[in-house]
């Protein structure tokens, strides 16, 4: 039987970092849902040009097509051990879906790791990011502060601080994340699968975190 591992994670967690280290980990793929929808609307699949239908108009694209998405990247030779899963689900209907879908391919959701991080966190991660208007080199006022406050270091352009990297649209969009993502925690979560990992520690030591509670999961 294959094995799924959804990874969950609200923006600023570092969940794309911890993704490519986690499936090279394990030699699992890593299926990001972000990427399969570029993807498709990319190639004008099929199911590309319906979802740009909905996507052109600002409207959410309907599960199904998600879904269906999700299932022609699952059929592919790399998936037949299983795949870490990042951005789908994002709902408990698109979990129970994603839950039927694997039943048919002989595959199971094993584990549900979720990289915890607080609020504060978040917002100190994802606020402090200054862009270079030139070519768009991106510097950190705590982290990657520029040599000179305001000016790039390599083309000495201005910096400036894009809408979403402002202090209230971060909060904005962690609150959005946690107010959605909450009902998908707890489905997991009853199911005995959510794994929490602090998120606060070094990129290196939340990888070791999460491997090493994927792999309590599997022993038990």
């Amino acid at each position: 039987m294959s094995r799924y591992i959804v990874l969950l994670g609200p923006p600023g967690a570092g969940k794309g970092t911890q993704a490519a280290a986690i499936s090279a980990k394990l030699r699992l793929p890593h299926i990001s849902s972000g990427d399969i929808f570029r993807e498709n609307l990319k190639n004008k699949t099929e199911l590309g040009t319906v979802a740009d239908g909905y996507i052109s108009k600002g409207e959410l694209v309907p599960d199904d097509i998600t879904i269906a998405m999700i299932r022609a990247r699952l059929s592919l030779s790399d998936c037949q051990d299983g795949a870490l899963m990042d951005g789908f689900p994002r709902t408990p209907a698109q979990a129970e879906a994603f839950e039927r879908m694997l039943k048919d391919i002989n595959g199971i959701v094993t584990a549900v790791p979720y990289i915890n991080v607080t609020e504060d966190v978040l917002v100190d991660r994802l606020s402090g990011r200054w862009t270079c208007r030139k070519s768009g080199h991106v510097f950190h006022q705590k982290f990657n502060p520029p040599h000179e406050p305001g000016v790039c270091d390599i083309d000495g352009s201005e910096l400036y601080q894009r809408e979403d990297d402002k202090t209230e649209t971060v909060k904005r969009r962690i609150r959005v994340y946690l107010e959605q993502t909450q009902p998908l925690i707890e489905y997991y979560r009853q199911r005995g699968l959510l794994i929490e990992v602090d998120g606060r520690s070094s990129i290196e030591q939340v990888t070791i975190d999460l491997l090493s509670a994927v792999h309590r999961k599997d022993q038990s």
